[in-house]
């Protein structure tokens, strides 16, 4: 099962940092992200990236887990050569995260 059967995100940008707020589309599957949408395994699907620092937040009474990446953005997009450096389509590349079965 992919992450985008059972969630939805939002991301924003600002300068070099990239924050991605995935929610549960059903409070039933919470749970599972709060258990498997760790730091680590988000570090190593957006692998590429190679940011400095990821934090992790929790955030029970919305069913979400924000993640903030900080240095992902290759300078951010003004400063970046890359096509899209925006911090918008990274929420849709983590969608694609597998999350074995519920």
């Amino acid at each position: 099962m992919r992450l985008r059967e059972i969630a939805h995100a939002r991301t924003g940008d600002k300068g070099d940092t990239s924050q991605i707020c995935v929610f549960a589309r059903d409070p039933a599957h919470f749970p599972l992200l709060e258990r498997r949408l760790t730091t680590e395994r988000v570090a190593a699907h957006l692998s590429g990236l190679r940011p400095r620092r990821i934090d992790r937040y929790v955030l029970a009474e919305l069913g979400a887990v924000n993640f903030v990446l900080h240095g992902a953005l290759s300078g951010g997009v003004t400063r970046s050569l890359a096509l899209d450096a925006h911090g918008k389509t990274l929420g849709a590349q983590l969608l694609d995260m597998e999350m074995g079965d519920a």
